[in-house]
């Protein structure tokens, strides 16, 4: 299935998926299955973060990039390891560094000993599942390497284009605490990432079994040991193409347009969510339909998909920040000032 740009108008992006048929007793058959397998599987690892697996997992389904923020030592790194596993991808690290040059994530033509021609040696951008490791340590050049494999799926070196996997899916952290010595991520990076993904401290009772993994385990490496049983491609790409059949009607077309459009004019933002965001919203409300194995989406869905799609794609004015707002406060307040389509 070929990869539609996330730029474009939204109603040429509604208009691409067909309605799944109602009446069967699995609407979405390999959807339903691969979510089940996912939860049970990497539940085996990872104790607790079901939201954070969910939402990673939304993230490959609809093709897009996500961007986790959290704290050092809470598997950042585990889950995205875990989800390649689990969906039969391949995985590849990077940490970010103040000299980090882009070469070192694209790859370099390397002189053939003996002769004169030149050979590309890929670098670790060429795998599926790619985790950049404290992004907003890489500088403003190999950020905006990085920046056309997201959006173009590709390699630019010494004029040569070199396609990336199909399924490339890049997930970078961020650390919300220590920002001396990084470069912020420009906007227009930003609205590259489908999701951002908040990653918080798991609850006492999470803690305690992660624990209980760790001393059950033969070995320090919980991957190795759970033996996760790898879905195959086909059933990963069944699984995008149901998502992307999810019925939508007209009148949630509108709420989500509301929705974007209210972030534009409100009093506490200096900018609001743009066209392409509201396309993200309709991919993601529709992933988070099928989690709740239904093939049409609610309103629900939408109010889901408002956080993680929008919280990093406004920027709050100063006198908003100095008020003690932040980006999920604003958009919850902006949720309870749209009008919610009857169902």
């Amino acid at each position: 299935m070929s990869q539609e740009p996330m730029d474009g108008t939204l109603q040429e992006a509604m208009a691409a998926p067909l309605p799944v048929e109602n009446g069967d007793a699995q609407t979405l058959p390999a959807a339903s299955r691969l979510i089940a397998h996912a939860r049970t599987e990497m539940g085996r690892v990872i104790a607790g973060q079901s939201a954070v697996i969910e939402e990673a997992l939304m993230a490959v389904l609809c093709q897009g990039h996500a961007l986790l923020e959290g704290v050092p030592g809470i598997a950042k790194t585990l889950i995205v390891k875990t989800l390649g596993r689990l969906l039969g991808l391949s995985f590849q690290r990077v940490q970010a560094t103040p000299d980090l040059m882009p070469a070192d994530i694209l790859g370099t033509s390397i002189l053939r000993a003996g002769s004169e021609d030149f050979s590309f040696h890929a670098g670790p951008v060429f795998t599926d599942l790619l985790l950049v490791d404290e992004i907003n340590r890489m500088p403003p050049r190999t950020q905006a390497a990085l920046l056309e494999c997201m959006e173009e799926r590709q390699v630019t070196v010494d004029g040569v284009r070199h396609p990336l996997p199909a399924w490339f899916t890049v997930f970078a952290t961020e650390n919300p605490i220590d920002f001396e010595g990084t470069y912020p991520l420009p906007e227009a990076q930003l609205d590259r990432f489908l999701l951002k993904i908040k990653v918080g401290y798991p609850s006492a009772e999470e803690e305690r079994a992660m624990l209980q993994k760790h001393h059950d385990s033969s070995s320090a490496n919980l991957l190795a040991d759970a033996n996760i049983q790898p879905l195959s491609q086909q059933m990963l790409a069944s699984a995008r193409d149901e998502i992307r059949s999810i019925r939508v009607e007209q009148d949630l077309y509108g709420y989500i347009l509301d929705l974007v459009r209210r972030t534009r004019e409100w009093p506490m933002l200096a900018l609001g969510a743009s066209p392409r965001a509201a396309i993200c919203m309709l991919r993601v409300a529709q992933a988070f339909a099928a989690f709740e194995d239904r093939d049409y989406m609610i309103p629900d869905d939408v109010k889901r998909a408002v956080l993680p799609v929008l919280r990093h794609r406004i920027l709050l004015k100063p006198e908003a920040e100095l008020e003690g707002f932040d980006a999920d406060r604003i958009l919850t307040d902006v949720l309870a000032a749209v009008a919610v389509p009857r169902e």
